[in-house]
């Protein structure tokens, strides 16, 4: 039987520093109901002086707790604000997990950024190049946001999940079954933190702050998630009514609702916890992962799909029977 990447572990972090919808509102034109009824975000968690790497280190070594690990052969984060332009925060991860030696690297594909790291990290696994390896979905986006910008500060929250992974078979709870990808560069202006250099923010003449089309960002979100999960549904076998879990990225609430109805699908089975952390890009499915089960939602053996939309545009879904695991949080 071929192999297969096998999920075996789950951990998590998120800074301590909360800032909630009142706090929000003592700095911004906005309230708490605003924000609640717009987004579904109660509160969001903020990295302060931590970096990218720290929150992926404590996340990481949750997640080789949860497995029962030491070492893996290969350290993948999924991230958008890594703690440099060059180089990759992955290698500095593992050396700082004791890893040295161990392929590492970034991957950036924004809020699906976790997805195509499920699928970079499984193509490793099943062409032999690793036999265990961790992913981290990663970001600090509160690092990249306008001050004054009471939508997007209003929505993002920094937060760290990771997964560790081995080599199996496909008939195994955990084993990743079917992948959906794409992307569309033409809309790439839709979300994105533009380059700007030195001479151009300190004159005042750009800004690199993070910015986004709300308006447009929903519809493709509802779309390009709700087609990609019925693809893969399709690759799988299943029909919509055989999902235990849909586990989405954590755009908004209004999105989860559409794409549940979309796919015909009670809400009640799409698993949240933006109310929590707010969007946390890479962050947000194993965030939400480790959030249903520690709250005893996730059904071992249960038909599950991750699924994630994000900037470039990007998109994808990964279908899995969720197995047993132990929660851990660092």
């Amino acid at each position: 039987m071929p192999r297969a990447a096998v999920v075996c572990g789950l951990g998590s972090y998120l800074p301590e520093a909360v800032l909630s919808n009142d706090m929000l509102a003592a700095e911004l034109d906005t309230s708490d109901a605003w924000i609640s009824s717009r987004t579904g975000v109660r509160q969001r968690h903020i990295a302060g002086d931590l970096g990218s790497g720290d929150l992926a280190l404590r996340a990481a070594s949750a997640a080789l707790a949860s497995a029962g690990l030491e070492r893996v052969d290969a350290v993948v984060l999924a991230t958008s604000t890594g703690d440099f332009c060059c180089p990759a925060t992955a290698p500095r991860v593992a050396a700082r997990l004791g890893l040295v030696g161990a392929l590492a690297f970034d991957l950036s594909a924004a809020c699906t950024g976790f997805v195509y790291g499920l699928a970079s990290v499984g193509s490793l696994i099943s062409a032999g190049l690793a036999d265990s390896a961790l992913l981290v979905g990663v970001d600090t986006f509160s690092h990249t946001l306008d001050p004054a910008d009471r939508s997007t500060r209003a929505l993002f929250g920094d937060g760290a999940g990771a997964v560790v992974l081995r080599a199996g078979d496909a008939e195994e709870e955990g084993a990743l079954l079917a992948f959906d990808l794409g992307s569309d560069g033409h809309q790439f202006d839709l979300l994105m933190t533009p380059a700007v250099s030195r001479a151009e923010r300190s004159s005042g003449q750009a800004s690199n702050y993070f910015r986004m089309d709300g308006k447009a960002v929903f519809g493709q979100a509802v779309t390009q998630m709700s087609d990609s999960v019925q693809r893969v549904l399709d690759r799988v076998g299943w029909q919509a009514s055989d999902l235990h879990h849909l586990v989405p990225h954590q755009a908004n609430t209004r999105i989860l609702a559409a794409v549940a109805d979309q796919l015909d699908l009670p809400v009640e089975r799409v698993v949240s916890n933006i109310a929590e952390v707010g969007n946390t890009v890479a962050a947000s499915i194993p965030l939400a992962l480790a959030h249903g089960l520690r709250q005893g939602i996730l059904r071992d053996g249960g038909n599950m799909v991750l699924t994630g939309f994000g900037a470039g545009l990007t998109w994808g879904s990964v279908a899995l029977r969720w197995p047993k695991i132990v929660p851990t949080m660092d």
